[in-house]
Parts: C-alpha cells; sequence; structure tokens
C-alpha cells in the first residue's frame, strides 16, 4: 500500500530483490495506492508512481477513494496476505484493516520514532536542523505511527541536503532496510520494540503558504527552512515593482553569521554574484532564484536583468 515516489521504489526493490535471490522469499500479489490525479495545465488524469510500478511488473492495481470502505477491506481479504507493507500511503488505516494479514501490517516511516510522526518528516527534521534522520520499520497499530519498532537505519542530513536530496536516499535506505529486515521478521526471530513514551515529536503536513519566508526569523532558521521547502511548495517571497508585488522563489541560499544594519527583509547587497537579505539576527546570501513564470537563475543572472535593487524591501 502506497503512492508517491518513495513507496514506488520500496515496492520495487521489494519485487526485484525476491527474483534475484532465486528463492521466491516473498510474492507480492496485490497493490493498493490512492485514485489517480488530474495534473499538467489539461488536468489529464496521472497515474500513481506506485500504480506505474505495479503495471509494469503485471500486479493488480486497486485503488479506493477510502481503504475503510468495507469494498477495500473485501478486496484485501479476498487475498488472503501473510503480510501487507505500507509506505506513505495517505491515509489512517482503521483496525479492521490492519487485522486482516497474518502477520500484519509493517509501515517504512522517514523517521527516527517516536520523533517524526505524521505526514511531513523528511521536511520537518531538516527545518529543526537535527544532525540526522533515518528510517524505520514499525509493525502499524491504529495510532499515528505509534507502532512497535522492527528495525532502523539512519543517515547524517548534510548541509547541502534538501528535501529532494534527503528523500531520495531515504528512499534507497528504506528499501534496502526493508529487504534485508523481512526474512527475519517473517521467520518470527524479530520482537518488534514499543516506542519510548514522551519522546514524540508530529511532523504535522506541509502546505503551500508555509513556503512564504518571515525575513524576522533568525537567519539559520530560514536557511534551513529553504532546503526542507525545496523543491515543493518552495520557499518565497515579495519583490515590490511599482505598484505590484512579484513573487520570487528562493532555490538555494546560506546564512552569513554577521549582524545586519537594516529591518529584516532589506536587500543589503545586489550587484554581481552578491544578493544578501537581512534577516532577524544575520543575513541570507541568495546563490539561485526564480521569478513567477520565469526560469530559474542564478544570482548573477537575476541581478543582470534587474535595476538597483540594493534597500528595497522584501516582504
Amino acid at each position: 500500500m502506497g503512492t508517491p515516489e518513495l513507496a514506488a521504489y520500496c515496492l520495487r526493490r521489494l519485487i526485484v530483490s525476491s527474483e534475484e535471490s532465486g528463492k521466491g522469499l516473498w510474492k507480492v500479489t496485490g497493490v493498493i495506492s490512492q485514485p489517480d490525479k488530474p495534473k499538467g495545465r489539461k488536468l489529464q488524469l496521472q497515474p500513481t508512481p506506485v500504480k506505474l510500478v505495479a503495471q509494469e511488473f503485471g500486479i493488480e492495481c486497486f485503488q479506493p477513494r477510502r481503504a475503510r470502505d468495507p469494498e477495500s477491506l473485501e478486496w484485501i481479504a479476498r487475498h488472503e496476505p501473510d503480510l501487507i507493507i505500507v509506505a506513505a500511503y495517505g491515509q489512517i488505516l482503521p483496525q479492521a484493516l490492519l487485522d486482516i494479514p497474518r502477520l500484519g501490517c509493517v509501515n517504512i516511516h522517514t523517521s527516527l520514532l517516536p520523533r517524526y510522526r505524521g505526514a511531513a518528516p523528511i521536511q520537518w527534521a531538516i527545518c529543526d536542523d537535527c544532525p540526522e534522520t533515518g528510517v524505520a520499520l514499525m509493525k502499524m497499530d491504529a495510532g499515528l505511527d505509534t507502532g512497535d519498532v522492527i528495525s532502523t537505519a539512519t543517515t547524517p542530513i548534510c548541509e547541502s541536503d534538501n528535501f529532494q536530496s534527503l528523500h531520495d536516499r531515504l528512499a534507497d535506505l528504506g528499501a534496502e532496510l526493508l529487504v534485508a529486515t523481512l526474512p527475519d521478521y517473517l521467520a518470527g526471530r524479530i520482537t518488534p520494540v514499543p516506542q519510548p513514551e514522551g519522546e514524540h515529536l508530529y511532523a504535522r503536513k506541509i502546505c503551500k503558504e508555509d513556503g512564504h519566508l518571515n525575513w524576522t526569523r533568525p537567519v539559520r532558521v530560514l536557511s534551513c527552512w529553504i532546503r526542507a521547502l525545496t523543491p515543493w511548495p518552495g520557499a518565497f517571497t515579495y519583490l515590490p515593482e511599482g505598484d505590484k508585488k512579484i513573487l520570487l522563489k528562493i532555490w538555494e541560499a546560506e546564512a552569513v553569521c554577521q549582524t545586519p544594519q537594516a529591518p529584516p527583509g532589506t536587500i543589503l547587497v545586489a550587484e554581481g554574484d552578491e544578493l544578501h537579505i537581512a534577516c532577524g539576527d544575520g543575513i541570507l546570501k541568495i546563490h539561485s532564484l526564480q521569478r513567477e513564470g520565469k526560469n530559474r537563475l542564478t544570482t548573477r543572472q537575476f541581478l543582470a536583468g534587474h535595476r538597483s535593487l540594493r534597500g528595497t524591501c522584501l516582504e
């Protein structure tokens, strides 16, 4: 059960690893994904990444509107699964579904539980400037990522990481952890461990409005925020231009530990490769950005097409 790219990567690894072993360690007999959604200018329905992998390997894919509906439970029960693997499916599963497989449901969660339970663990780990994060395999219960932990794997969060790079590394880490752990779990050689009480953090869902930068915040917070929201939904600010406000998406930036001599949001330097913005306690140096409706540009490319911006206050 899964929907986006991370889940598709894990599904592919699950299928291929069994074939490569030559032992037929397991067989994926069915896939459940969210319904197709319209995308692009023509709003044409696009299959989910997980559905595409299922189709590639000739596996039946069921796409119910709600996993808790009777038809969903009937479809799953008809397949008589020993185990259900869940990765970024997008819905909370009811106890009636969790009780169907003989060995329960195992979730691939992209954080070191109990930290960052919820919808956006990767983004919030970067936002909070964590030195490391990881993946946890969890035996699911009816709570929100509260089940017992089967196994974990960790990875550092590098200064160069944004959401996309960390997402891709965690997808690889989670897929490898899954195929390495499953044989012992299926054989009953692993006893899941309850999560520590009182140590959890909730990672709420990120929305588009979260990208609007508040220049009064500390510069380190802003630089982490930009990395966490790249490429989606993207960190942005508004550049006054006459009687209009132009949206600017900030792709890359770095924190400069220097006290600004101007109000937060003020452009301090705008020349050559240098675009410096005053923040609450420091200066943010912009490396690449994008004007709404235009292409992504380096700072030099962007400034070459604008009048002097020094002293302008971003909003």
